[in-house]
């Protein structure tokens, strides 16, 4: 655990520095769009974030081989990890390809079915080399079910990435949103997998999946600084397509290297987790992403065609401010990641039934379910409140008119202007006094 805490922190330093440096790189030479009809924020700001979070992420595989190398006793379990060093290629290429395509498009705004053919290719990459999902725990403790070919597991594998990729994208629309969401569920997963490795292979707790999610969680810590409400800099599409990326990667490399077989019959349950753990970690984007998808196509329009109806602008357009709606969805992913980890670790380290943990993701969902609601009610209240002053009311022209005081008489002596007064005086103004005014690169409201 103390290896992976310090990968992290690495993570998390390096890509601090490098957002703090790409920040002030994009405004010294305007690298920043227009800002759009559906964007929240008000004034243009950088995109470019996920170069920084990129180089977070090679900088913290890269302190990894170096630590593997040093034949360091306590850390040579970690040598696996690097047994086959293609797959931790394929990954950083495929995470390179992927934030070249997503820049690209935050600076120049590539067509969608540029974007996804790049997707695919990064996706294929990754799938190319081994890391894809080898078997599901359904059936166990028989052994699972092995998915049927090496080319049905490829494509399963490329549209999972693919998928998940989009659905972290999706929900890119409010400073620290992906950041933080990301933070929560990398975090969640990286100790389920660290525990169930631990019950699998009780003398190596070092794996590939672990270790994509310990970067991830480093990334998004050091990034979410300069994200936060506030946000000084985006991570724009290079940087949510990214993230997204190595988590769908982290999820499928546990099917690769966790035996279902090896799990007792009292542990079928826990069996399971591989399959519901990532999609508890990403039911918000994974629910934005679904319901953006039906929203356009019923409208005849592209699955990817942007608009603001996503379940962030809902939550805006509901009354919640810009914090609160991005807090609203931590707390469901919280809740859901979670409860889901604590279905596992309660039966299995505690001897604790599972049934606890669904109490817990019921009353957290009954919680922020009142929560999400919450401005509805109060809007309600307020329109109740406004037609019942409307109605009950007493006009009260009359009797304004009749307290109105007298007119009183004026002093003669003030009806000359005082000839040394300047107030007094029509005087011509002064031309050199020039009123306050934005800057000429600047909007009146101090957006740029």
């Amino acid at each position: 655990m103390t290896l992976f805490v310090l990968l992290a922190l690495v993570t998390a330093v390096v890509t601090f520095a490098g957002s703090v440096v790409v920040w002030k790189l994009s405004l010294k030479y305007r690298l920043y769009p227009k800002i759009r009809e559906r964007d929240v924020h008000t004034r243009p700001t950088p995109r470019l974030g996920g170069i920084a979070m990129f180089l977070g992420v090679l900088v913290g595989f890269a302190a990894a081989a170096w630590i593997s190398s040093l034949g360091i006793a306590r850390f040579a379990n970690l040598q696996i990890v690097f047994q086959d060093p293609f797959q931790v290629l394929a990954i950083l290429l495929a995470a390179g390809l992927i934030v070249a395509i997503g820049v690209a498009d935050d600076i120049w705004d590539l067509d969608w079915l540029t974007k996804l053919a790049g997707q695919f290719i990064a996706a294929g990459v990754i799938a190319w080399q081994g890391v894809s999902i080898v078997s599901l725990p359904i059936g166990a403790p028989d052994g699972g079910i092995t998915v049927g070919s090496s080319w049905m597991s490829a494509l399963v594998t490329v549209f999972t990435i693919v998928l998940v990729m989009n659905a972290i994208n999706f929900i890119d629309g409010l400073d620290g949103l992906v950041a933080g969401v990301a933070l929560i569920s990398s975090g969640v997963f990286f100790l389920y997998s660290y525990l169930l490795v631990q019950q699998t292979s009780p003398t190596n707790y070092f794996n590939l999946a672990s270790l994509l999610a310990v970067v991830v969680v480093g990334a998004c810590a050091g990034f979410l600084p300069l994200n936060w409400h506030r946000a000084k800099l985006f991570m724009g599409d290079a940087g949510a397509l990214l993230v997204g990326l190595l988590m769908a990667t982290s999820a499928i490399a546990v099917t690769g290297q966790v035996d279902p077989s090896q799990l007792g019959t009292d542990e079928l349950f826990p069996a399971f987790i591989p399959i519901i753990i990532p999609f508890a970690v990403l039911l918000i984007p994974l629910l934005d992403f679904g319901l953006a998808v039906v929203r356009r196509l019923r409208a005849g329009k592209s699955p990817f065609a942007a608009d603001r109806k996503h379940l962030h602008h809902r939550l805006l357009d509901m009354g919640h401010s810009h914090l609160h709606a991005v807090l609203i969805f931590y707390g469901w992913t919280a809740v859901a990641s979670f409860g889901c980890l604590l279905a596992f670790v309660l039966p299995v380290y505690f001897g604790v039934d599972s049934g606890w943990a669904f109490l817990f993701i019921g009353v957290g969902f009954v919680v922020l379910a009142a929560l999400t609601l919450a401005p509805l009610g109060r809007r309600k209240r307020q329109t109740v409140a406004a037609e019942a002053d409307a109605a009950g009311a007493p006009s009260t022209a009359g009797l304004d008119e009749l307290a109105a005081p007298e007119p009183q008489p004026v002093p003669a002596t003030t009806l000359a202007p005082d000839p040394h007064s300047v107030a007094g005086s029509r005087a011509e103004p002064d031309p050199s006094h020039v009123p306050d005014r934005p800057d000429p690169g600047e909007h009146p409201t101090g957006a740029r």
